[in-house]
């Protein structure tokens, strides 16, 4: 390991129950005994996996931060904890706590390495249904379009929501809990936006299925880049690892996603995304 510059790294969407991710997983080493590690969703399925796998990163990074993606949410048959919605996602967070992984309900840290200071912002917002095919002007005319293209997210039948009216619904608390507590934020500190959906619509514009996009985000955070500040947002979900620059903020997708997907690119899959200092390769 390198003894310079500290970095702020990114990834998503590990999905360790394949086993050429697991291989890419043991090969993610810090490069600097100071680096942090946001790991923006998409974990795993089942309990076991998310918690060895954060276990074995904590080990690694200096600060590992942790927002859960739909797959941490999901409860599925062969996952011996079968807790469901907010108690799920509660557990989670006590785990990782002991873990010494932060998540999305611990005091946002700040990055004072290069590109720095800026808080950390991990970030747990949901979706709304509000990133809606064309020519549907509701929630229910966007669901009943998906459902006649055979697009429908494994959400609707795994990521349960109670005590929430709905995946909306628990999307319109998480939205509330975090603007308050972004509202309270230094104003004259600088943010790095992490959460596993992309906060704004662009990048769902290329998807092949684009009734996807309806379990993709919200359209309440397409101004949250500006008006907190953001140096950098960090998604993941979409599995298209890329840039996109909006109001001169870097959107990075940093997703490593399914061996399916990234055999089939000509390089091989990036592993490590540098979010700070900006203008450098992991």
């Amino acid at each position: 390991m390198e003894h310079g510059r500290a970095s702020l790294l990114a990834i998503s969407d590990l999905h360790v129950r394949h086993r050429e991710n697991r291989e890419i997983l043991d090969g993610l080493r810090p490069h600097s005994e100071r680096d942090w590690l946001l790991v923006a969703g998409d974990v795993g399925e089942t309990f076991d996996d998310i918690v060895r796998t954060m276990e074995l990163l904590s080990r690694r990074f200096a600060r590992v931060v942790w927002v859960p993606g739909n797959h941490e949410l999901w409860t599925v048959p062969n996952d011996p904890v079968q807790l469901r919605g907010e108690e799920r996602y509660r557990h989670l967070v006590d785990t990782l706590r002991g873990l010494d992984v932060l998540t999305p309900e611990d005091p946002y840290p700040v990055w004072e390495g290069p590109g720095g200071p800026v808080a950390v912002v991990p970030m747990f917002l949901l979706y709304d249904y509000t990133f809606r095919p064309p020519g549907t002007h509701s929630k229910d005319e966007a669901l009943e379009a998906a459902y006649d293209a055979g697009v429908v997210a494994t959400d609707e039948f795994l990521l349960h929501h109670e005590p929430h009216a709905g995946r909306d619904g628990w999307c319109r608390s998480r939205l509330a809990y975090t603007r308050d507590r972004l509202e309270r934020l230094d104003p004259d500190l600088p943010t790095v936006l992490v959460n596993h959906f992309p906060l704004v619509r662009e990048p769902t514009r290329v998807l092949h299925y684009p009734e996807f996009a309806l379990w993709c985000g919200t359209d309440a955070t397409a101004d949250w880049h500006v008006r907190y500040r953001a140096a950098a947002v960090v998604h993941g979900h979409l599995h298209i690892p890329r840039t996109l620059v909006h109001d001169g903020v870097p959107h990075q997708e940093v997703s490593l996603g399914y061996p399916r997907e990234w055999r089939s690119r000509p390089a091989p899959p990036a592993g490590l995304h540098r979010v700070l200092p900006r203008g450098e390769r992991a």
